[in-house]
């Protein structure tokens, strides 16, 4: 048994069968996980009462049932082991999802691999998109991530997958930032994370011909496929400490308008300064909307991280001498011209536009 002031991981016992049976008819739990669809109560009884202890039995697999306010709520398990590394599986009622159980479990399980199985490190896997285990996962320390194509399979199909691993001598706590997409709002527009039902208007945006013209990194044609990839992406941005991004939304219709990001958030050189980056549907464009936007985004880039800011020092703009439109919106939000880079901006026909550079400091924003 392990417990914690909150969680306990005890054995499984035959009560375990009905509340396991229920929480695996979940769609999340099958979508995310290898066990039987349909799920019958069968399969609950089986694994509970043969697959659990025969585990034990042969010192091969290592599964808790998770207790937490004195109901079963999951079950933890470790696998393998061979040659100090074995890996941790995890699912966990709906019912108690967002109260922190999962990564009070996890812990406790990586802490007992390494003390008493004598483990030196813990691999955990996930399909791609399983952004709750991604996140219960990096709570606890596990790093390294990387994405394996075809790595993972679940009922006959293959599955590209996330894999990332923390070691005995490790902290059991979060390595870099996953930040948040909080909701802004002011002057006519709110900032909020996209959703799949932006992908339209992102696909009408990105087609436009100014935008393709001042971004010459997207794709052309920019399909709806390339919309959903981009909404897609920009969890993964925030997830890994790189971006934020955020819909700039027409605050009474809710009607995307553009999108602006922070981005360049996770540098080695500098993890004190952010890059903005900005587009605009034609609809919204001469309303001003990317000023306004831009000054939200400046507030919560300069807010410290500890009071949900993303705790920024200096922001960057940058954009080529002639997209005038796009300097304009750095000069109205107070940011400072302070170089150029000669040809340094391609377009798609081959030739190169001068870049140029404002910058803004926190410092600035205090004095002004």
């Amino acid at each position: 048994m392990l417990s914690d002031d909150l969680v306990t991981l005890r054995a499984h016992v035959a009560a375990d069968v009905e509340p396991a049976y229920r929480m695996c008819q979940d769609p999340v739990m099958q979508q995310w996980t290898t066990i039987p669809v349909p799920y019958l109560r069968e399969h609950a009884v089986g694994f509970i009462t043969e697959v659990v202890p025969a585990g034990w039995q042969a010192n091969t697999s290592w599964a808790w049932a998770i207790e937490y306010a004195g109901e079963y709520v999951g079950t933890i398990d470790l696998r393998d082991g061979e040659g100090g590394v074995g890996e941790v599986g995890f699912a966990v009622s709906p019912d108690v999802r967002g109260n922190g159980v999962m990564t009070r479990a996890l812990r406790l399980v990586v802490r007992y691999a390494f003390d008493v199985l004598g483990w030196e490190r813990v691999i955990w896997r996930a399909y791609v998109g399983n952004f709750a285990s991604r996140r219960v996962a990096w709570k606890v320390g596990f790093h390294g991530l990387v994405t394996i194509p075809g790595g993972g399979r679940s009922r006959g199909v293959r599955k590209d997958e996330w894999v990332a691993t923390v070691g005995r001598d490790d902290e059991l706590e979060p390595k870099g930032s996953w930040w948040t997409v909080p909701v802004l709002e002011g002057d006519g527009v709110r900032l909020r994370p996209l959703r799949e039902a932006d992908a339209q208007r992102v696909m009408e945006a990105c087609s436009d011909e100014r935008t393709q013209h001042w971004l010459s990194g997207m794709p052309s044609p920019y399909t709806l496929d390339d919309a959903k990839g981009f909404i897609d992406s920009r969890q993964d941005a925030a997830a890994s400490g790189e971006a934020v991004a955020w819909a700039i939304a027409d605050a009474g219709t809710d009607e995307l308008l553009g999108n602006v990001s922070v981005f360049g958030l996770s540098s080695r050189m500098d993890k004190t300064r952010g890059e903005i980056g900005y587009w605009m549907h034609p609809d919204a464009r001469g309303r001003k909307v990317m000023a306004a936007a831009v000054q939200l985004v400046i507030a919560h880039a300069f807010r410290a991280a500890e009071d949900g800011g993303l705790g920024r020092r200096r922001l960057l703009i940058r954009c080529a001498d002639v997209n005038t439109a796009s300097a304009h919106v750095a000069e109205a939000n107070g940011f400072t011209k302070v170089g150029g880079e000669r040809r340094a901006d391609p377009r798609r026909d081959g030739s190169y536009d001068n870049m140029l550079t404002f910058d803004l400091l926190a410092e600035d924003v205090l004095r002004g």
